[in-house]
């Protein structure tokens, strides 16, 4: 589906909906740094490759879309889920290298301490890039789109549901300010879910978005018990 800015008098409402670029970008370049200095001498050139895919991959998407979030068309639509993909499933390699020192101890203690908060944190920004390209058609849809029009929602947030709450809440909710959600929110979703374990915010409402969550959570759960059980092993040592 091709989405482009309207030119009737919603316009200005349209613009200023649309997210621009930059948060999603500078998110971006925290988890490709993170993730290319991982130090891992045996992925290293799987991670320079990736990382050069990654940005041959975003390149016609910053040129679809320079500033603010206004076009989409079928392949940039496909090429934003997989740049997100991509991005998860690279650094579920760190992930697996981390889990792997963690149980044979074969790297160095604080070494791996901080390589496993590097990957956590990282985890942290790719899948909160692949939830906010998912939901709602992605930033594009959501920020374009009048609200009948919007694909089936991947979330439920608080301001779906606080229509009949008191008027200062009301006034920021969905029904009220058309609020729309923005890569923020995706973020801290994505955050909560990492140290919870489970949804927090917000409530995934469709299968692949409960797959995508618990595969995320899973992820979470088992760094830090492995973090936590060396972190006592290095202090029982000292």
């Amino acid at each position: 589906m091709r989405i482009s800015p309207t030119k009737d008098d919603g316009r200005d409402a349209q613009e200023r909906r649309s997210e621009t670029r930059w948060p999603a970008f500078a998110g971006l370049m925290v988890a490709l740094l993170l993730y290319v200095s991982v130090p891992n001498p045996d992925t290293a050139t799987l991670r320079q490759v990736a990382t050069v895919i990654l940005l041959l991959m975003f390149i016609p998407l910053v040129i679809v879309n320079p500033h603010r979030l206004t076009r989409q068309t079928q392949w940039s639509r496909w090429l934003s889920i997989s740049f997100a993909a991509v991005l998860v499933i690279a650094n579920q390699v760190n992930v697996t290298y981390v889990i792997r020192s963690l149980i044979d101890g074969s790297a160095n203690g604080t070494t791996l301490l901080l390589t496993a908060l590097q990957v956590w944190i990282a985890n942290v920004v790719a899948f909160g890039l692949l939830y906010w390209e998912l939901d709602r058609g992605g930033p594009v849809a959501r920020g374009n789109l009048q609200r009948p029009q919007l694909p089936i929602a991947d979330f439920k947030f608080p301001q779906d549901e606080s229509g009949d709450d008191v008027d200062e809440i009301r006034r920021v909710s969905s029904a009220a300010a058309d609020w729309r959600p923005g890569y923020v929110d995706y973020l801290y979703v994505s955050l909560t879910n990492m140290m919870a374990f489970s949804p927090t915010d917000a409530m995934p409402m469709r299968s692949r978005t409960k797959i995508i969550m618990a595969s995320q959570a899973l992820t979470g759960f088992i760094l830090l018990a492995l973090v936590i059980s060396r972190a006592v092993n290095i202090l029982a040592s000292n």
